[in-house]
């Protein structure tokens, strides 16, 4: 991943049963990314696409409801034919228990610009043709509650089959890296992110060492809350153009929580 580069409830978004890992994952503070344990985020998705007659990881998403995912609109091309991967763990096997889930419909924000991301509104919802049925491999995540913000030195997880380095290897197996919530008074300061980050991101990282990559893109920042559950706070959005892992250049993220009510009309309509 890494060495760089919700509680809004509605109808299908049910209160109880997100957020708890039947394999709880191994937390630790290794500095760096490292193989998470398997199954142990079991809302994270892979969005694939079809080339050849092969279909290859492009992008991570969440899975916010039995026939919802999450992941970022960078991560959408009108031209390709796409597929999300649930209940996995290494990418380079068969494993029982998990599924290929074919999107219905995939809807981008209205106002996301693929011209300029540091605009913002880096978020796309992906339909899938039915409801999944969860497992211990599959659950869904909790969504924060809107409008909340992390505070500063929150440790959350990023988590991905993004490279391992920039320009390095994909892996096989999911990794995860603590990352450290950098607040907006700091990420937008001149030095660091200045007017590229906005209020509707997050920052998180920013060490030098730990970061997300190409790959873990449209993929979630795990944060836990007071009560034990895991929440989505962030999609990953970009990171800096001079490598993954950029000192003073935290990965940035869409702010899950700004868009709690976008979410709740469109898995509604």
């Amino acid at each position: 991943i890494f060495t760089w580069y919700l509680t809004s409830y509605f109808a299908c978004f049910p209160a109880l049963g997100c957020g708890v890992p039947a394999y709880p994952p191994a937390v630790s503070r290794v500095v760096g990314g490292e193989n998470a344990r398997p199954y142990s985020w079991p809302w994270q998705a892979s969005l694939q696409y079809s080339s050849s007659g092969n279909w290859y990881h492009t992008c991570g998403g969440t899975l916010i409801a039995s026939n919802w995912v999450m992941t970022a609109a960078h991560c959408i091309s009108s031209s390709r034919t796409y597929r999300v991967l649930l209940g996995k763990y290494n990418l380079g096997i068969e494993e029982e228990g998990s599924i290929a889930a074919q999107p219905e419909k995939i809807i981008v924000h209205e106002k996301w610009n693929s011209n300029n991301v540091a605009n913002g509104y880096d978020i796309a919802l992906i339909k899938l043709s039915e409801q999944v049925t969860l497992s211990n491999q599959i659950e869904l995540a909790c969504l924060p509650s809107p409008q909340s913000i992390l505070a500063s030195n929150t440790a959350c997880y990023v988590t991905g089959w993004g490279r391992l380095k920039t320009n390095g290897a994909l892996p096989d197996e999911l990794q995860q890296g603590l990352l450290l919530v950098v607040d907006y008074a700091t990420c937008s300061k001149f030095g660091w992110w200045g007017s590229t980050v906005k209020l509707n991101m997050v920052c998180a990282g920013g060490d030098g060492i730990t970061s997300s990559c190409n790959g873990d893109s449209g993929g979630p920042l795990n944060c836990q809350a007071a009560d034990g559950r895991w929440e989505v706070h962030g999609i990953v959005s970009f990171g800096s153009s001079l490598g993954c892992n950029f000192y003073h250049k935290p990965s940035v993220f869409t702010r899950v929580s700004d868009f709690n009510s976008w979410i709740e009309e469109i898995a509604n309509d």
